[in-house]
C-alpha cells in the first residue's frame, strides 16, 4: 500500500492520469482537505484533469507511513503554484483499500507549514 499512495503522489508531480486512474476503486470517494468531495472514479479524473490545467505540483513529498490491515496514513508536505500563486502545506491522509488494493476512500487533512513556538524562551 506504501508502494501504491506513494506513485500517486507522483502521478500528481509528473500529471500522470493514467496512474490515477489505476490508483483508485470505480467507487471511489476522495474529501479533499479544504472541502471538496469527490464521488466515483470519473469525478476524480475529471478533478484530476481541471486542476493540472490550472496548476503544478512542485513537490508531494511523504514523511511518514503507517499501514494496518488495508488502511494506510501517510504524513506529507505538499507545495503548488496554482494560477501564480505559490502555496505549500502540511497533511495526511488517512486511505482505505478494497480487496483489490484499489483506493475506495481517502480523506486529506491540512496543517500549516509555518510552526510557532508560544512558548519558547
Amino acid at each position: 500500500m506504501e508502494e501504491i499512495i506513494r506513485n500517486y503522489s507522483l502521478a500528481w508531480l509528473n500529471k500522470d492520469i493514467e496512474t490515477v486512474r489505476n490508483t483508485f476503486a470505480e467507487d471511489a470517494i476522495y474529501s479533499e482537505c479544504y472541502g471538496p468531495e469527490y464521488h466515483g472514479l470519473s469525478q476524480i479524473l475529471k478533478w484530476f484533469e481541471d486542476w493540472n490545467k490550472k496548476g503544478s505540483v512542485l513537490e508531494w513529498s511523504i514523511n511518514r507511513v503507517i499501514e494496518k490491515d488495508r488502511t494506510i496514513i501517510a504524513e506529507w508536505f505538499f507545495k503548488c503554484d496554482y494560477e501564480g500563486t505559490y502555496s505549500g502545506f502540511d497533511g495526511v491522509t488517512i486511505a482505505d483499500f478494497d480487496r483489490n488494493m484499489k483506493i475506495i476512500k481517502l480523506c486529506e487533512f491540512q496543517s500549516k507549514a509555518e510552526h510557532c513556538y508560544p512558548y519558547d524562551t
